[in-house]
């Protein structure tokens, strides 16, 4: 019995060993394409024979390698896959070290796009504050984040920025602010592939969670990303105005279980002319005309600018991640050139003199913004954040100014030339906490606080150049230190229940401000606090037919540079000044429309705007001078009727048009009488989205939008016409996009103003570079389905940063 039971546990523990020393075997091979390219980090996957246990998994390298080791002798399923590829299934019996040497992954047939993607047409869903353009595996995904924004109802972009209807749109990622200019903003979604976007928010009645300055919201939710690996792109555009413009970048994404890393690079080149025809009249006491300025102005600006954008989240457990988001935008070279004409008659037009004024402007900036955010989720789904946010921004101008003046016989007379020297500096620090709250399935609570601090000190000199040197012209040189401090908080509340959607919020503001003209030794303070509600009501009468109503208290506050009291010369006889005495703008928005038939909406809104803010040319008949004044209106109202048609005929083809007809009226009392001005004016857009070729693959928009004469700021502006043909080609087996854009087809889009009130009397047109020919070209590597965590800082008091004039 004991022989026997020695014998049994020696076989026992010469089986352990065997078994132990044999967990040394190994599993290796090399994985490729169809073009026999390395493919990284695909997942390689080892399970039991009958593929339900796993035993072991692993990644391949960058060359496409991937080794499995310790493992026993046994029989396995190997199964290799990467997204976009079919999976490889293989079994094995291990024996020792196994090489499988070259595996191919074969891309997933087009069929099967058409099957699984291609079919599916984007969907839009109302709610009562916005409307949801779903386009997640969507054939709109395969061209740049732009793209799809001019392809979502109701927003419009063209080279002078992104607005919704006529209003300007503040555009956010993931809920988080991009704080850029329009022109930036422009650039950057434009290099930004749209693969994993997964849906688009027109907000027109943003929530108490957003800061109270928000207008209109466009919010762009990018797909939660399931997949780990690598992505990258390389993108390039050139441009042909009147002067040929280029736009290069970079993009890249890393994702693993702990970490997303996202970083996109920029690089523009432009040169971007303007052409301008001014004429004032310049009046007497009778405001009769005493003399006319007419002049052509031709202005020319260079600039270099480099983007680069940092998204780093670091996942400590499953419930807390910490991020950090950096912005910057460095443009070390900036030349702008403005030449200006003008002559000088009598009311019978008479010559009697001119003058001609260069004006040379040197100017370099940056404005990096760094945002660290710390996340906590909790079991019941709510989750806690905390963010710290911190924005340096810099910008110096050197300018020269040469005034040639010359006789009624058109003899040189005398010259006279300045340099102006000014900077700009600001830091921003602001501190916030959020708290989201599921109550149920239908119905949410989210409450936060928000502290921010800005600081700005800004200098001016002038030099005149007197017998070839420098005097400082004390009448113009200062110095301005702006000092601001918000104190805020909000609670938001939302329900669904049955045929209603209700949502309720309000947000409280304490503004404490100081603004110090160092020279002048004059001190403005404010001190003011607000209380910004917003509700939001619909009702579902029937399946296709539903009614709603808005109601939203904003505030608009003015940009540092307009407090800033200096006064900056473009010329002898322009000048900009600031006013530190304006007060912020309240904005009350009420907005009751009904959606019917699927296709349709009408909407009636009214706006009143208390102390608009506005920069008014003011000629002074006195001294000839035009000066640009920021200035708050007494009163501005607008109102106006909607009427909006969506509608796709096919799959492949979206119709959509929307037409407005609105009345502005603004009242200010400017010293020398009261004035009222209103305008009835017509906006219209008709866009249509097509998708050709069996693939889907060549994509075609073609925008039309109409703008009628209205009233800007008692300025009359012009007709106009706004059009724009876009062509993009998915090539490379959708890996690349050629894209061709043609702006301003029928040569309508320049216009002209007047102004006509008091002692005011001037006319302008305006030609800007906004016609022009883009050809781009973006090419997609790695893993070309990941999502992304890009997005952008979030301090709102950093889209009041407004260059120097």
């Amino acid at each position: 019995m004991i022989n026997n039971l020695r014998y049994y546990l020696s076989i026992c523990l010469c089986t352990l060993y065997v078994v132990a020393f044999a967990q040394d075997f190994s599993v290796s091979g090399q994985v490729f394409d169809a073009n026999n390219e390395p493919i990284a980090l695909a997942n390689v996957v080892l399970l039991a024979e009958d593929g339900s246990a796993f035993i072991k998994g692993t990644s391949t390298e960058e060359a496409g390698y991937f080794e499995v080791n310790n493992l026993a002798s046994a029989t396995y399923f190997i199964k290799i896959t990467y997204v976009g590829f079919e999976e490889f299934n293989q079994k094995i019996i291990l024996r020792g070290h196994l090489d499988l040497k070259n595996i191919q992954l074969n891309e997933i047939p087009e069929s099967l796009d058409e099957v699984t993607v291609i079919a599916k047409k984007p969907t839009i869903t109302r709610k009562p504050d916005r409307l949801i353009f779903n386009v997640e595996n969507t054939a709109l995904t395969e061209g740049s984040t732009l793209s799809v924004l001019k392809s979502t109802p109701g927003i419009i972009v063209s080279e002078g920025g992104i607005t919704i209807k006529s209003s300007p749109a503040t555009v956010f990622i993931n809920n988080r602010r991009v704080q850029l200019t329009s022109e930036e903003v422009i650039t950057l979604l434009e290099s930004a592939p749209a693969n994993s976007i997964k849906s688009v928010e027109v907000i027109t009645n943003p929530p108490a969670s957003y800061d109270a300055d928000s207008g209109n919201v466009i919010n762009i939710i990018m797909s939660k990303n399931l997949v780990t690996g690598y992505r990258g792109s390389v993108f390039t555009n050139y441009t042909q105005g009147v002067f040929p413009r280029y736009n290069a970048g970079t993009s890249h994404y890393f994702k693993n279980n702990k970490v997303n890393l996202n970083v996109n690079y920029s690089y523009t080149n432009n040169k971007i002319n303007r052409d301008q025809d001014d004429t004032v009249n310049y009046l007497d006491n009778s405001n009769a005309i005493d003399e006319i300025y007419e002049s052509n102005v031709n202005r020319n600006t260079w600039s270099e600018t480099h983007n680069l954008n940092l998204n780093f989240d670091y996942y400590l457990d499953d419930k807390n991640t910490l991020s950090l988001t950096s912005t910057g935008l460095y443009l070390p070279y900036f030349k702008y050139q403005i030449r200006n004409n003008t002559n000088i008659t009598d009311e019978n037009l008479a010559f009697q003199s001119r003058f001609t004024a260069d004006n040379l402007s040197r100017d370099n900036k940056f404005n990096i913004g760094t945002d660290v955010i710390f996340r906590h989720d909790f079991e019941n789904s709510a989750n806690l954040s905390f963010n710290g946010h911190y924005t340096i921004y810099n910008y110096d101008r050197n300018q020269n100014v040469i005034t040639n003046n010359f006789d009624m016989n058109n003899m040189f007379v005398n010259r006279s030339e300045f340099n102006t020297v000014s900077n700009q500096k600001t830091n921003i620090i602001t501190g916030k906490i959020d708290y989201n709250l599921p109550i149920s399935n239908t119905s949410n609570f989210d409450a936060g606080v928000k502290y921010s601090n800005i600081n700005t000190d800004s200098n001016i000199t002038r030099l005149d150049i007197i017998g070839g040197s420098e005097v400082v012209n004390t009448a113009n040189t200062d110095a301005f230190k702006y000092d601001e401090k918000v104190f805020a908080a909000y609670s938001n509340y939302s329900k669904s229940w049955d045929k209603w959607d209700l949502s309720l919020g309000l947000r409280v503001e304490q503004s404490n401000i100081e603004g110090e003209s160092v020279i002048l030794n004059d001190t403005n303070t404010q001190d003011y606090f607000g209380w910004f509600p917003n509700a939001s009501l619909s009702y579902r009468i029937i399946e296709d037919a539903s009614i709603k109503a808005n109601y939203k208290r904003s505030i608009a506050r003015p940009s540092y540079t307009d407090l800033n009291p200096f006064t900056f010369f473009l010329n002898e006889n322009t000048v900009v000044l600031g006013n530190p005495n304006l007060v912020p703008t309240y904005i009350d928005h009420y907005v009751l429309g009904t959606n019917f038939l699927e296709h349709f909406t009408v909407e009636a809104y009214y706006k009143n705007f208390d102390g608009d803010i506005v920069e008014l040319p003011r000629q002074n008949n006195q001294t000839n001078i035009i000066a640009f004044t920021p200035t708050n209106l007494d009163k501005k109202v607008e109102y106006g009727f909607d009427f909006i048609f969506d509608y796709y005929p096919t799959n492949t083809w979206n119709l959509y048009f929307v037409t407005s007809f609105y009345n502005i009226s603004e009242e200010a009392n400017f010293g020398e009488g009261f004035v009222e001005q209103e305008q009835w004016s017509n906006y219209s857009i008709l866009m249509n989205s097509m998708s050709f070729l069996k693939d889907q693959s060549l994509n075609v928009n073609l925008t039309f939008t109409w703008v009628g004469k209205n009233l800007q700021q008692f300025q009359t502006v012009g007709d106009r016409l706004i059009s724009e043909l876009s062509v993009s080609k998915s090539i490379f087996k959708k890996k690349g996009i050629i894209s061709l854009a043609v702006e301003d087809i029928f040569n309508l889009q320049d216009y002209d103003t007047s102004t006509r009130y008091l002692n005011q009397s001037s006319s302008s047109f305006i030609d800007d570079d906004n016609r022009y020919i883009k050809l781009g070209f973006r090419y997609n590597f790695g893993n070309t389905k990941l999502s992304t965590n890009e997005r952008a800082t979030s301090a709102e008091e950093r889209e009041r940063l407004k260059d120097l004039q």
